[in-house]
């Protein structure tokens, strides 16, 4: 598997995009290795990674998110975050953490969260004498929970490939979400008081319950697909569907959509469906070697002779998870690894909607883990400020995402208390 391996680092060295990297590097290994023959399954195995009906999820779910975006939701939400805690010290900072907390709840998406919200955020958060380093790594990190808050786009993926309910991913994934954005409120708080930021007035409660009033609507998307979910109203993929169709009748009722915004939505939700389902497609040809050549059994065999002890698997397990969200998309690492990570799981013996909430926390702070975590880069492109500056920042804020991971890692109840205490 070297030669692999090789070929995938030297591809994306190059600058090949990750989705070609993995199929080219997949069906070289199967000419160097004399199984040239197989590469003419390939076709049959793309098709069969993205043929799965649940996965009609993710373009919806984008479509919802789209929808709100350009429908005015973004602004709605900062305003009605602004109108909650903007009154605190450094009340800019705050905004951002909760913004992003509201907005995973729509988008599902850590990279559209942290665009669309830095553009926003970044200057606001600077023009009230915050560093703009630290504004941009706070939404960088603050971004983390868009595929953790339900709808989780990643949490659809983990549930497609590992058989896990769905619907129990999505509940289980509040409890991190609430205490991401609660370590980073506390980190906002005392950073605005050491140094000082300024404190702008408090807005009066009738322009509160206006912002409450525009902003509710959207608020309650995340609260209708998970009572409709569990109660078995409708199914995954029907949840998106419905959540398409509220978010078209809140964006013409409170007429901020158009036909000319409906299909900006349409264009940008194809384009990011065909780049996740293609990754997708091409990441199950590396599957498909891995399990050829019995890679998770190796992997699995190999980690069995450093130690037999299950939180010593678990820690190494989180290590790997975390370097390898450094560099690669979460849907991709989550095809690559899940033959290795139910070998884990049933190694560990741990709940598997618990191990699934370590597994995309993993793969998602990685995603802003120096010195590779692509929303660092948004974040820093958006602010102008050199990546370096907004990673010394950010390492305060990932170690509060860290330490969260530790708590859903070691205490079940903590991950699965909404999923038992809801059946």
């Amino acid at each position: 598997m070297s030669s692999f391996f090789l070929l995938f680092a030297g591809f994306l060295a190059t600058g090949v995009p990750i989705a070609l990297a993995l199929g080219i590097a997949g069906t070289a290994y199967l000419y160097l290795s004399g199984n040239g023959m197989m590469a003419l399954m390939l076709p049959q195995r793309m098709i069969a990674g993205v043929d799965q009906f649940v996965l009609l999820t993710i373009p919806l779910f984008l479509l919802a998110g789209a929808l709100m975006n350009v429908g005015g939701v973004t602004e709605r939400i900062v305003t009605f975050a602004r109108a909650m805690v903007g009154h605190r010290r450094g009340g800019m900072s705050s905004v951002s953490i909760l913004s992003s907390g509201f907005f995973a709840g729509i988008s599902g998406s850590a990279t559209a969260e942290a665009s669309a919200l830095g553009s926003i955020l970044i200057p606001s958060m600077a023009k009230q004498g915050m560093p703009p380093a630290y504004a941009a790594a706070l939404i960088a990190v603050s971004s983390v929970m868009g595929p953790i808050i339900p709808p989780s786009i990643t949490m659809i993926i983990y549930g497609v490939l590992s058989g896990a309910s769905i619907g129990q991913l999505f509940l289980a994934g509040i409890m991190p979400g609430i205490g991401i954005a609660a370590g980073l409120l506390i980190y906002a708080s005392w950073r605005a008081k050491r140094d000082g930021f300024p404190v702008t007035p408090r807005v009066t409660g009738r322009e509160r319950l206006a912002a409450t009033r525009r902003t509710l609507p959207a608020l309650l998307l995340p609260l209708i697909i998970l009572v409709g979910i569990k109660a078995g109203i409708f199914t995954p993929t029907e949840a998106a569907a419905v959540a398409v169709g509220y978010a078209l009748i809140i964006g013409f009722v409170y007429r901020d959509l158009t036909l000319s915004r409906v299909w900006e939505a349409l264009i940008a939700t194809a384009l990011v469906s065909t780049s996740i389902l293609f990754i997708t497609s091409m990441a199950s040809i590396v599957s498909f070697v891995f399990t050829l050549e019995q890679v998770p059994q190796l992997i699995a065999d190999a980690m069995l002779s450093l130690t037999e002890n299950p939180w010593m698997i678990l820690l190494l397990l989180n290590i790997f998870l975390l370097v390898l969200g450094m560099f690669l998309e979460p849907i991709s690492i989550l095809i690559l690894t899940m033959p290795i990570l139910m070998k884990f799981q049933a190694l560990i013996g741990m709940d598997p909607v618990q191990f699934g909430t370590v597994v995309v926390l993993n793969v998602v702070i990685g995603m802003a883990t120096p010195p590779v975590g692509i929303l660092l880069f948004i974040a820093s492109a958006i602010s102008g400020e050199p990546v370096g500056k907004v990673i010394r920042e950010a390492m305060p804020l990932v170690g509060i995402c860290l330490l969260v991971l530790a708590v859903i890692a070691l205490v079940p109840q903590v991950s699965l208390f909404f999923p038992s205490f809801l059946n």
